[in-house]
């Protein structure tokens, strides 16, 4: 047929990147990319530096509300969409709406604030989701070794556990590699030997 395209549409895969208040989700989305991300930055008032845990961030002016997104096309035949999800507790009903139907998650943290992660990481286990903890290095930031952090944790041992520099395209690109690995890992078990269906 005349005028007929043969351009292969590929196929979407969701992810989400999530974590707490400013541990570098909207910047580990628009370092990856590529399309304008969009990013739905508010400032953060007096208001809410009540409610929001802030210490370590206090340079922090703006804060998530309510999710990022961005897109990178891996090959001609997957495309990745990324949502980030809010950092803030009042938001916790989004993160669950973002989450749902998404393939894998990316849990960025801050050793800065290790302490704030328990809930996240507990609560991807939980679900049994496959996802990657990705150490985003901040600048100034104490340095762990991956094994302490993955101790600290209390993280499986079949969970991966990466550095990560959220700024970097490279570094982001590697951590999403590693959990397209994982999820073909978690697919490929077989159900009843660690296996998850997704």
């Amino acid at each position: 047929m005349s005028g007929r395209s043969d351009r292969i549409v590929p196929l979407a895969v969701k992810i989400v990147v999530s974590g707490g208040l400013g541990v570098g989700k909207t910047t580990f989305i628009g370092a990856i990319s590529e399309i304008e991300p969009l990013d739905a930055e508010a400032a953060i008032t007096q208001i809410s530096m009540g409610v929001d845990a802030i210490d370590g961030t206090e340079s922090k002016t703006t804060t998530t509300v309510p999710l990022d997104f961005g897109r990178i096309t891996l090959d001609p035949s997957i495309a990745l969409y990324l949502f980030g999800t809010p950092g803030q507790d009042g938001f916790s009903f989004l993160r669950h709406d973002l989450e749902e139907g998404a393939l894998g998650t990316v849990v960025l943290v801050d050793t800065r604030r290790l302490e704030e992660c328990y809930a996240t990481v507990d609560h991807f286990e939980t679900q049994g989701a496959p996802f990657v903890l990705a150490v985003n290095r901040f600048d100034g930031a104490d340095r762990f070794e991956l094994d302490e952090v993955r101790r600290v944790l209390g993280l499986r041992g079949d969970v991966p556990v990466l550095e990560c520099d959220a700024r970097d395209r490279g570094s982001v690109r590697d951590v999403l590699g590693a959990l397209m690995d994982r999820v073909i890992g978690v697919r490929a078990a077989p159900k009843g030997r660690g296996g998850v269906c997704v």
